[in-house]
């Protein structure tokens, strides 16, 4: 997961000149990364598997850390769509 040294955080952070401002430099940016790794480990089973492996806990991690906490917060303010558990 992200959860690297602090230090390494900011060098790694620095290599973009700005963030991406639309879906598209997003999308961009993250393939970017995955075709360094790629080029720097080469084409084959366990590269591809550690990118598709990485890219799978990024979401999940983003999911857990955000979307998750952000839906019981609305399901809170507006009601839950289903019933209670037993």
């Amino acid at each position: 997961m992200p959860y690297i040294l602090s230090d390494l955080r900011e060098m790694k952070r620095t290599r973009f000149s700005s963030p991406p401002e639309t879906v598209g430099e997003l999308n961009y940016a993250i393939t970017t990364v995955c075709l360094t790794y790629l080029k720097q480990f080469g084409l084959g089973y366990a590269t591809i598997n550690d990118i598709v492996g990485a890219l799978e806990c990024a979401k999940l991690e983003i999911y857990r850390r955000l979307a998750a906490p952000y839906e019981d917060k609305k399901a809170a303010q507006n009601g839950d769509v289903f019933p209670p558990q037993e």
